[in-house]
């Protein structure tokens, strides 16, 4: 924006030159069905992200092979079987920015290694089967150039695991805590119980019975008796990734503005 209006000012374009440029560089409309946000990171600090789910295989590609992004773009919730069914109708000058993270399920194209950042995030699973979440939100968090510090399969079922972790990541100077946890969800109310850091709960899907999708988990957080826990959505570690994002960021500009 800053761009189009020196070459406004410096008369290099016309005020209908520079109105068509504006509109161009928030929203590229691709196909019938596509209206990209190409700004979002520059307005909202987070890189832009692609919801696989509810597209077509068309749908992605159009995205993909004709985007003009910036430097990055995120496919959440993209699965190996259907990632492999579109890697061969990639264009080969956006394949090789490709990386393909199996366990979260993204694919990440970066033309350039994201910044690095200040700001840290630790990221605990209760179980194993809680792990693809964690992903999510760690590569979501690493795409934005903050470091994340991971610790899995330290649930209360077996409590002892839990303590020596946390001190672990408080050690490390973590400025937020992802706790991410199916079957009761009971995770987030011992961590926040213990710690003075912003604690953010993703209820998954994992458990059985009156557990099942999730919902139990989710409604332990909501009920949870400690105060002040973000709570996610049902397996939405990109929307936790995002949050802390969003709290790192605020930490860095009040740091800038005091400099």
């Amino acid at each position: 924006m800053r761009e189009i209006l020196s070459k406004l000012i410096n008369n290099e374009i016309s005020i209908s030159e520079a109105e068509e440029q504006l509109k161009i560089n928030q929203i590229q409309e691709l196909g019938d069905n596509v209206k990209f946000d190409d700004n979002r990171k520059d307005r909202v600090g987070i890189p832009e992200a692609v919801y696989s789910h509810g597209k077509t295989d068309d749908d992605l590609l159009t995205i993909i092979n004709n985007l003009k992004f910036n430097d990055q773009l995120m496919v959440t919730k993209l699965g190996s079987s259907r990632f492999n069914q579109l890697k061969n109708q990639i264009n080969s000058d956006v394949l090789e920015y490709c990386t393909y993270h199996d366990k979260a399920s993204i694919l990440t194209i970066n033309k350039s290694s994201p910044s690095k950042l200040n700001g840290k995030v630790g990221i605990i699973t209760a179980g194993t089967a809680d792990i693809p979440v964690a992903e999510e939100a760690r590569i979501t968090i690493e795409q934005s150039g903050f470091d994340a510090i991971k610790t899995y399969d330290v649930g209360v079922a077996g409590i002892h695991r839990l303590i020596d972790k946390i001190t672990y990541l408080l050690e490390e100077h973590v400025d937020v805590i992802i706790t991410i946890a199916g079957m009761e969800g009971a995770l987030p109310s011992v961590v926040a119980g213990l710690v003075d850091t912003p604690v953010i709960a993703v209820p998954t899907s994992t458990g059985y019975g009156v557990g099942e999708k999730g919902f139990t988990a989710l409604f332990a957080m909501l009920q949870s008796c400690a105060p002040g826990i973000a709570v996610m959505n049902i397996d939405n570690g990109y929307g936790a990734g995002v949050y802390a994002i969003t709290i790192l960021n605020q930490i860095n500009k009040r740091i800038n503005n005091d400099k």
